[in-house]
């Protein structure tokens, strides 16, 4: 069956994944996939991730990180999605939990999160939210 949303089918696996404690999950690879894992491991949410076969096509196996037995990612949430994209200028940012978290945002300088898209100066698609 055909994913309509493959960084929400992406986010959604890493939520199930660290919900029942996994080690690592799987999911089909594609460059948006692997740009926001980039982020993710840059920020310290995932331990890392490693290209795997899935039968016929890539895949991407994703190690998860807990601290003291509590998943490192709290919440994840799709903002931009399918049916309504919803894009932000450099200053205009979202904050997540004042800080704390991150937001993960498409720029024409790449997939980075709102830290680093404010210190380059560049606003874009927001796709989701990490805490």
């Amino acid at each position: 069956m055909a994913v309509t949303d493959p960084l929400g089918d992406l986010l959604t696996r890493i939520r199930n994944g660290q919900r029942a404690k996994k080690d690592s999950v799987l999911s089909p690879a594609s460059k948006l996939r692997v740009l926001v894992l980039d982020v993710l491991q840059r920020e310290g949410y995932i331990r890392g991730y490693s290209e795997e076969e899935m039968g016929p096509v890539k895949g991407v196996r994703i190690e998860l990180k807990y601290f003291e037995g509590q998943p490192a990612i709290k919440h994840v949430a799709r903002v931009s999605k399918p049916g309504r994209r919803i894009y932000s200028g450099s200053q205009s940012l979202p904050r997540v939990m004042n800080g704390l978290g991150i937001t993960i945002v498409s720029t024409p300088r790449g997939v980075l999160s709102d830290a680093e898209a404010r210190e380059q100066n560049v606003g874009g698609e927001v796709l989701a939210e990490v805490f």
